[in-house]
């Protein structure tokens, strides 16, 4: 354990030393205020909770960025090692190539949260001071389920990360890999399930057909946690419509997040072993 500590040290300081922390800090507290001001606004007159419009806007920012904050941060991380020849040095120490994924996960993911938690803590406390119903009784529940969620995405598309990392053997490679599995699974997977949707004309995908080809993406896994997890936020994102049967709990779609976290890591340290250096 005190191995994979020292790892997980050394790739903090490396993301605070070449200011990534800050830099994708300050880029999401600047979008995530922005999209939650922006997107409160028309309920100064309605009795739905602003911070209840900010987690709707939020989902949807985290769907895009987070993926690709999270498979640019690991992308590279065994290959550009491999490259610049970091890897073989590393290896020559006591330390199982196991622990050397989990400690560049966990630290990658400890510098992910900070982000997460300071850029979207600021627009969620922004919004709720500046609401008219006051800081106590805005959606606090939902907001920490946003923040809970959103940590698990970003996991989920570091461990792909470190899959592509771990198997490609050049650097661009993994990049344009990493790039495809991105628009794979925040924009392709939608339009071709919509196209899908399209083209039948509800004669055989139904609703539950709909629901169980959602779980498939994490994204989607991360929009139904989020978008239904309370009364208003499903009547703002439109997902009021299911019906109980088609609706998956919560402690369900959390179970999914951490199953393709585990998953893709479990690979990524049967792939690393294998890999020639």
């Amino acid at each position: 354990m005190n191995k994979i500590w020292i790892l997980v040290t050394k790739e903090a300081r490396d993301g605070f030393r070449n200011r990534w922390v800050i830099m994708i800090t300050l880029v999401m507290t600047v979008l995530s205020l922005g999209i939650s001001v922006l997107g409160s606004t028309p309920t100064g007159t309605t009795s739905v909770s602003p911070l209840a419009v900010t987690v709707v806007s939020l989902s949807s920012l985290s769907i895009f960025f987070i993926p690709l904050i999270a498979l640019l941060l690991a992308y590279d991380s065994v290959v550009g090692e491999a490259e610049r020849g970091t890897l073989t040095l590393l290896l020559t120490h006591p330390i199982s190539r196991t622990q050397v994924i989990l400690g560049k996960f966990i630290g990658h993911l400890f510098l992910l949260t900070i982000a997460i938690v300071i850029g979207y803590g600021v627009a969620g406390l922004a919004v709720s001071f500046s609401a008219e119903e006051g800081f106590a009784v805005q959606e606090w529940n939902s907001f920490l389920k946003l923040l809970l969620s959103s940590v698990l995405l970003g996991a989920v598309f570091l461990s792909i990360g470190y899959v592509i990392s771990s198997a490609a053997r050049e650097r661009a490679v993994a990049a344009a890999v990493a790039i495809g599995i991105w628009l794979v699974f925040v924009l392709l997977y939608d339009m071709g399930l919509l196209a899908l949707l399209a083209s039948d004309g509800g004669h055989v995908i139904n609703g539950s057909v709909v629901k169980w080809l959602m779980l498939f993406n994490p994204t989607d896994s991360y929009r139904m946690y989020n978008l239904t997890s309370s009364n208003d936020t499903a009547l703002l994102s439109g997902m009021a419509w299911l019906s109980a049967a088609n609706r998956v709990s919560g402690m369900s779609l959390i179970l999914i997040l951490v199953l393709w976290i585990i998953a893709p890591l479990t690979a990524a340290c049967a792939v690393f072993k294998r890999r020639q250096l």
